[in-house]
């Protein structure tokens, strides 16, 4: 089953996601929050799957929510859910992390195809949105696609250090460097182990 958090406050939008997913048995909404600060807490305390988010929010907006979501719990997918179609917008939320970026004058349906899509490890961008710059941009705006902590993983990759190594340092637990391992061969588009640590050999003296 695929649980889920949702960061929103229009409440018609959030009584067409409870009625999306309420009578689907494969997801399960398990926490909802008006504001960053609390969807926080709620994937800290819940753990959830998938996270719903808008971009602007009190207290914390959803750039910075996903950038700490994303570090501290880097299995899970984020998908921001906004109105915002701008280019900045986008830049800013793949930057932090974020898995899908989908427009709230979408249909729902397209809400479940971008779950889907971000759970197979796939990305998932609204057909509304022109992200043509993103792949135009793709080499300069490698480094800036990683977040802090897997620039500082790539960096001790890059100077030969295992898993294991990499989580005393870093005083984390091998499977999360594992999965930032992962997230990094996403982000990058590289295929192996063996390619992750050939680019990390390649960036050593860019950090």
């Amino acid at each position: 089953m695929t649980t889920i958090a949702i960061a929103e406050d229009h409440q018609s939008l959030i009584d067409g996601l409870k009625l999306l997913f309420d009578y689907d048995e494969n997801y399960e909404i398990i926490g909802m929050a008006n504001d960053g600060e609390k969807l926080i807490d709620i994937v800290d305390l819940k753990r959830p799957k998938v996270v719903l988010t808008d971009i602007r929010m009190p207290k914390i907006d959803g750039i910075t929510a996903t950038k700490i979501i994303k570090e501290n719990h880097p299995e899970t997918k984020v998908i921001a859910f906004t109105m915002f179609d701008q280019q900045e917008a986008i830049k800013q939320m793949v930057e932090a992390g974020a898995n899908g970026y989908v427009l709230k004058n979408s249909g729902l349906e397209d809400v479940k195809n971008a779950i889907k899509t971000v759970m197979n490890g796939d990305t998932y961008f609204d057909s509304g949105l022109d992200i043509s710059f993103l792949s135009n941009n793709k080499h300069s705006n490698e480094k800036s696609l990683l977040s802090k902590t897997e620039n500082e993983i790539l960096r001790l990759i890059g100077e030969g250090k295992t898993s294991n190594e990499i989580a005393e340092i870093r005083f984390c637990s091998v499977s999360t460097v594992e999965t930032h391992r992962k997230n990094m061969m996403r982000k990058l588009e590289l295929q192996g182990k063996g390619e992750l640590l050939r680019y990390a050999l390649e960036k050593k003296y860019d950090f």
